[in-house]
């Protein structure tokens, strides 16, 4: 199993735990991709988050939607709600911000059923993240749980597949790069 471990402020705040002890737990663990998320504090914060988790991990860096500070970050993940806020289109909105962010900064999107894996075949985007696999304490409004499905519509990307959404340590699957895991760390 490789592991991205996905930093949600939200989950450190209720928590109680420091952005620092979050990312000794994800390099205990082996943590080859480290994604921020913060989907309430401004961009200043938000930076200064990513400059603080620069000096403590050599991994990739993701910052989630925040794609002007792509800088600070070695990429940016962004899900479908977000990207139809850059337009309509998904197509699009990831084509605009392809030339946003670059062609040597990772993007990542987000997916959740066989229709938009396809999609995303078509999409210049360096992975998917593909779920909800089951249900998570980091996000409340999951509609779609996909269960002993998710390694099979992971099968049908030509993307590599990041699994998203209550995962597990010792989770297995055959068609899946990485698994994402947030508060699983932390117990």
């Amino acid at each position: 199993m490789r592991l991205y471990a996905l930093c949600d402020q939200d989950m450190l705040n209720e928590k109680e735990i420091s952005l620092e002890t979050f990312i000794d737990i994800a390099k205990t663990h082996n943590a080859e991709v480290l994604q921020y998320r913060n989907k309430n504090a401004d961009i200043a914060f938000i930076k200064e988050q990513l400059i603080t988790i620069r000096k403590q991990y050599n991994g990739f860096l993701i910052v989630n939607d925040a794609y002007e500070l792509v800088e600070f970050c070695d990429g940016v993940h962004v899900g479908q709600e977000d990207l139809k806020s850059i337009d309509a289109d998904v197509s699009k909105a990831v084509k605009i911000l392809r030339s946003v962010i670059k062609e040597d900064k990772i993007l990542g999107i987000s997916t959740h059923n066989e229709q938009e894996v396809l999609q995303a075949n078509e999409m210049d985007v360096n992975y998917i993240g593909l779920g909800a696999y089951r249900n998570t304490s980091t996000k409340k409004e999951i509609t779609n749980i996909l269960g002993n499905t998710l390694d099979k519509i992971a099968a049908k990307s030509k993307h590599p597949v990041a699994a998203i959404g209550g995962l597990k340590l010792d989770d297995k699957f055959e068609n899946v790069a990485y698994h994402v895991i947030g508060s699983g760390l932390l117990k």
